[in-house]
């Protein structure tokens, strides 16, 4: 992952914000989606591998993939963003590298350029043998760049 600046959130609830981002949405939650750490301009999660999480060969599906790293560079985004806004994707690319093979699947993004109106993250998707698993097993499975459009939220 690229490195990133000390950004500084402009909501000083940023950690609220995020939380709601990642627990508000039916389908994040139908997921099982969770958080593993958030700080201003990056976020990690986390998903336990089910069975309705596969596709016809066992591996994770592309959808649930592209899932978590929209929605993780979302609340990455959404970690800058002055109250009162909200991040909607505008747009991302991913790259699907190895099958989703495996027990876990952790999700790092990261903000690489900040915006007023568009901002631009970049998700890692790994795969993990199991829950415990040091880094050096971590596979990397997918990787996607996202543009997050800024919209403020009606008073």
């Amino acid at each position: 992952m690229l490195p990133f600046s000390d950004f500084k959130p402009a909501n000083p609830d940023y950690r609220q914000e995020v939380e709601r981002v990642l627990t508000a949405a039916p389908f994040i939650q139908y997921l099982g989606l969770q958080a593993d750490k958030i700080e201003p301009g990056l976020c990690y999660t986390r998903l336990k591998v089910r069975e309705d999480h596969q596709q016809q060969d066992g591996f994770v599906h592309a959808g649930v993939q592209a899932t978590l790293c929209d929605h993780t560079a979302g609340a990455a985004g959404a970690t800058l963003m002055p109250a009162g806004n909200i991040v909607l994707t505008a747009e991302f690319k991913i790259n699907l590298l190895r099958p989703g093979a495996g027990k876990y699947l952790v999700c790092k993004a990261a903000v690489l350029k900040p915006g007023n109106t568009l901002s631009i993250a970049e998700s890692m998707l790994f795969a993990l043998p199991e829950e415990d698993s040091v880094e050096e097993e971590w596979n990397l499975i997918a990787k996607a760049t996202v543009t997050l459009a800024i919209v403020k939220t009606r008073s």
